[in-house]
Parts: C-alpha cells; sequence; structure tokens
C-alpha cells in the first residue's frame, strides 16, 4: 500500500524506531537493515524511525546514516515514511545531519532537544528552527526528558507548532495530561514515543506511536489504533494487553536497542544481536528473559510479513 499522509497523520499511524543491524565486526549491516525494512513495513507499519535513539545514532557516523537512510528509501520509500533522526547537542551538527538526510531521501525529520548541555527554553526553539529550516522536509519533535535532561515547555512546543514544517510530536515525557492539553491548543499530531503510554495518549488525543516493540508486534500496535479509531475500546485494550510482555522485554531494562536487536535475532529476523559501546550486547540470561517475554505475548514460532 502506498504511504498517504494526512493532515491528522502525516507519518500515518504506526512507525517504529528501526535498529540499525551490525555485522559481528561491527560495520553497518545495509543488507538485514533493508531486509528488516521490509518486513516492518509487511508487518503493519506506515513508517520507519531511523538514525534515532534506537537506531544507536550516537554511534554512527554521517556517511553510514546516509547510506543507511538511501538503502531504506530504495528498499520501502514509496510503500512507507522514512523519518531520519536529526538530533544532536551541537546545532551545526544537526542542520548537516538534517541536510544530508534530506540529500539521502528522506521524507521527514526527527528532531530531538538538545542533549547534555541543557540549554534554555529560547535555545530549545532556536535549535530547532535552525534545523527545521535547513530542509523542506516535515518535522516530529521529540520530548524525551529522561534521555535529554531538558524538556520542551509547553510554550516552546506552542512557537514552534507556528513553524510551516513542524507538524508532529514524539511524546515519551510521561505527562499525557500535558499532552492533552497542547496538542488540542497546537493542533500537531501527536505520537506516542512509550510503548506502554500508547492507550493513554490515544484517550488524549493523539493518533499513533513511534514503537521500540513494533519491531516484533507491528501488526497487534495497527490492530490497537485501528480498534482505538472505530471506537472499540474493549479490543484495543484487549490487544493492549496481550503484547504488554512484549513491551516490558524491550522497554524494561532502558536498553531498547540492545533488546530489540536480541528480540530480532531470537525469532530468526536478524543473524546478529551486535551493538557498538558503550551498549553490550544482551548476554545469555538477559536473551533468556526476552524470549520469555516474546513467548509469553504469542510472538515466538509466529512468522509475519
Amino acid at each position: 500500500m502506498p504511504r498517504i499522509a494526512t493532515p491528522t497523520r502525516p507519518f500515518g499511524s504506526v512507525l517504529t524506531a528501526m535498529v540499525t543491524p551490525f555485522t559481528a565486526d561491527g560495520a553497518v549491516d545495509l543488507d538485514t537493515a533493508v531486509q528488516l525494512a521490509r518486513h516492518l513495513v509487511a508487518s503493519g507499519h506506515d513508517g520507519l524511525v531511523l538514525n534515532g535513539t534506537t537506531g544507536e545514532a550516537s554511534t554512527t557516523h554521517a556517511p553510514e546514516k546516509a547510506e543507511l537512510v538511501s538503502a531504506v528509501i530504495e528498499a520501502v520509500g514509496d510503500d512507507a515514511w522514512v523519518v531520519a533522526g536529526a538530533g544532536s547537542n551541537d546545532t551545526a551538527h544537526a542542520v548537516r545531519m538534517a541536510e544530508q538526510a534530506a540529500e539521502a531521501g528522506a521524507h521527514g525529520l526527527l528532531v530531538v532537544s538538545p542533549y547534555y548541555s541543557r540549554p534554555s527554553q529560547e535555545g530549545v526553539r532556536r535549535h530547532v528552527e535552525a534545523v527545521a529550516d535547513a530542509t523542506d522536509l516535515p518535522v516530529m519533535l521529540y520530548d524525551v526528558p529522561g534521555r535529554t535532561g531538558v524538556r520542551f515547555a509547553a510554550a516552546t512546543i506552542d512557537a514552534l507548532a507556528e513553524h510551516d514544517r513542524v507538524v508532529a510530536m514524539k511524546d515519551a515525557s510521561g505527562d499525557p495530561y500535558a499532552a492533552a492539553k497542547t496538542l488540542a491548543r497546537t493542533g500537531l499530531a501527536w505520537y506516542s514515543g512509550d510503548d506502554s503510554a500508547l492507550l493513554t495518549l490515544l484517550a488524549n488525543g493523539a493518533v499513533g506511536i513511534v514503537s521500540v516493540t513494533g519491531h516484533v508486534a507491528g501488526r497487534q500496535l495497527a490492530d490497537i489504533v485501528r480498534a482505538f479509531d472505530a471506537g472499540d475500546h474493549r479490543e484495543a485494550l484487549r490487544v493492549f494487553r496481550s503484547i504488554t510482555p512484549a513491551i516490558d522485554a524491550l522497554n524494561g531494562a532502558g536498553f531498547q536497542a540492545v533488546a530489540a536487536k536480541a528480540a530480532l535475532q531470537v525469532l530468526g529476523i536478524t543473524p546478529e544481536r551486535s551493538v557498538r559501546l558503550p551498549l553490550v550486547p544482551a548476554s545469555d540470561d538477559e536473551l533468556a528473559l526476552i524470549r520469555d517475554g516474546l513467548r509469553a505475548a504469542g510472538l515466538l514460532d509466529v512468522v509475519v510479513g
């Protein structure tokens, strides 16, 4: 199915923050990335987010990021949205990332608040505006204060929503009440950035999710959103509850890239669970817990896509 944008869902409803597959010696594995992208799109996804936190953007380099975007666009770009991360605590660097993503064919940008330096809200606003002004691509903001140390203030979101290319928010702030008020004021398309918060944010006006659990449960996430849209909240809750063991397995320890790669290996979708330092691969004990979570969610030994 070709990708479709609407004012309320500029990037569709179900996206996964895709891992960046590595070979056993740590090189980016573009062939496996393409196979994974095709698998995900065949498994209920409207889009993919590349070069984000789960994509280990902090340890991949500019040419690797561009090559990944280009390869995935060529593979699935007619059928799914490909959103590229342009996150940095150096605004000039983030601008270059945005420009390189656009040159590689990305359909949109994911822009996180600058991390570590903890700038003022004026600094956050000016940073995002510089990145948004660098290309013609639509922008999804990413609010994840647990990782960045700085949250998008309500007034900052209001100001950024006035920018023609800022169209969406990936919300991992843990504050659904603020989300309900802010999305009502701004009209931004709100996406849950936390798998566990999907139903809560849908109830407060969100339109979809950028997921980690989507690596293994894309069809279920799509079913949840469709059921909620249809007003069948009981069915949405039933499906959500069925995958909570997988949500816990892929998110519970806070090392989503590590867990997602391990889960993909358990399911036989990708061959390696290699990551780059300072992340370390899942241990055998951790792998067993992830396998248990997938089995409890009814996902083990189920072939999809």
